[in-house]
């Protein structure tokens, strides 16, 4: 077997298509040579690996069922040795399973037979306009702050979701992001320089939702004075954005089903089906899964959207980030009013790291402008945060309930816990526990006393730093 050195020194050529027979070979290999392409044929997974060993290629396009295997078992092995090499499989008709295991596996896209050429010419042209070092030089950070553990697993994994055309299925709290996440996806893959099109399911009217997402013929009811596209063709080319898709009544659910499958769209009033070249991204903060129990939700379109899932993390799973959110809010808020931006005081960070967020950051988001409103100077205090109570539950302070007592107390408990946790971070070291804290030796041992902590008995093993 070749080792990628010696395959990448082989001729190059555009597409490698993958498919016993013979007449499906000469149709795909005769249309892209008239769209200029260099093309070579296998007829087995044996004779494909082969090839792929010898010659570098631009793209394969593999049949699911071969004589000597799967078609899986070439988009595993391009998966493993030629990571570069995009893979799309072609399916029999109506076979939906087959399509998902082989997008699950790593391939880009599928289609299905018998072969619709618009539909081949679209796939192709969208798979070798792939600029080879866009992730790269990408910079994901600026759609989705923070470097947490969370958000750095986030962003990694968008960054392998970008380079799929795979149905992609955000999940997480309201507020959490999900949109970014999806313009993020949408953004380093090959379909950047076309539309994205959010559409927020829960909003549009069931009456509407075939028009608003298909469109309609001039004529076709009584107000349609014109033709209109409807999202799936503002989307062509580009990435439909499905936001709260879990409130698409099951009517809809039906139709939406059979566009995603079969990648064709029929306006209200017109009697011709129109291709459509659309990557699906779906999001909703409800549990899809328990919809699906529940029957409110099609299990074969949740396993549809579902190809791959992506989970945002809530605000309060990623606390390290909350001060670095915080800033860059602040930062773009105060440019907006024309203000200078305003610094958060201590305590103020410290009750924002200690706070559960159940909006998350759009939460976040909300408190901080109207701190900003409504401060005086050019500090944030924790006064001037207004922030709601809550108990234990709520993920915000461990211990008894704050949501009784007085804002003072509900202040004292989320700092005392501050302490304790930057304590048992640093086995007791106090020194080392005003370092995580952000603030000096001499304050947090004052903290501690105002709270009534009990010192470390080690406190005259620790070096004291100058304030």
């Amino acid at each position: 077997m070749s080792s990628d050195q010696d395959r990448r020194k082989g001729r190059c050529v555009d597409v490698l298509v993958v498919d016993d027979e013979e007449d499906i070979r000469e149709l795909i290999e005769l249309s892209l040579v008239r769209m200029g392409l260099g093309v070579d044929a296998a007829g087995s997974v044996h004779e494909a690996i082969q090839l792929v060993n010898e010659r570098q290629y631009r793209l394969c396009l593999t049949d699911m069922r071969l004589p000597d295997g799967e078609g899986l078992d070439i988009v595993k092995y391009i998966g493993e040795h030629c990571t570069d090499l995009p893979v799309a499989v072609i399916t029999a008709h109506g076979s939906l399973d087959n399509a998902v295991a082989a997008l699950k596996a790593g391939a880009f896209d599928y289609l299905s037979k018998p072969l619709a050429l618009d539909q081949l010419r679209a796939l192709v042209k969208s798979a070798l306009e792939v600029p080879k070092h866009q992730l790269k030089d990408s910079k994901p950070v600026a759609l989705l702050t923070g470097e947490s553990s969370a958000m750095q697993q986030v962003r990694a994994t968008i960054e392998r979701l970008a380079r799929s055309q795979a149905p992609v299925y955000i999940s997480g709290e309201s507020g959490s992001g999900k949109e970014r996440a999806a313009r993020l996806v949408h953004g380093l893959g090959p379909r950047a320089d076309k539309a994205f099109v959010g559409v927020n399911c829960g909003a549009i009217p069931e009456n509407l939702m075939e028009s608003e997402f298909f469109g309609y013929r001039k004529g076709a009811f009584t107000g349609a004075d014109s033709d209109r596209d409807g999202f799936f063709q503002a989307a062509d080319g580009g990435t439909l954005f499905l936001d709260e898709v879990a409130d698409l009544p099951l009517a809809m659910q039906v139709k939406l089903l059979r566009v995603i499958q079969e990648k064709r769209v029929r306006r209200i009033g017109d009697p011709q089906e129109l291709a459509v070249d659309v990557r699906i991204i779906s999001a909703t903060h409800q549990n899809l899964r328990e919809r699906v129990e529940q029957g409110k939700f099609r299990q074969d379109l949740f396993y549809r959207l579902n190809v791959i899932e992506l989970k945002m993390p809530a605000l309060r799973e990623r606390r390290d980030d909350i001060a670095t959110l915080a800033e860059s809010i602040l930062g773009r808020l105060s440019v907006e009013a024309g203000l200078r931006p305003p610094r958060l005081t201590e305590r103020a960070l410290i009750a924002l790291r200690g706070y559960a967020f159940p909006g998350n950051v759009r939460e976040l988001e909300n408190i901080l402008e109207r701190a900003l409103a409504l401060s005086l100077g050019d500090e944030i205090d924790v006064e001037d945060l207004h922030l709601e109570p809550q108990d234990s539950e709520g993920g915000g302070v461990s211990g008894d309930s704050a949501s009784g007592g007085p804002l003072q107390d509900y202040l004292d408990q989320v700092e005392r816990q501050a302490i304790i946790d930057a304590l048992g971070k640093t086995s007791g070291n106090r020194t080392a526990a005003a370092r995580v804290l952000g603030v000096t030796f001499r304050s947090l041992r004052y903290r501690m006393e105002r709270l009534g902590m009990k010192g470390d008995k080690n406190e005259k093993n620790e070096t004291v730093e100058p304030d």
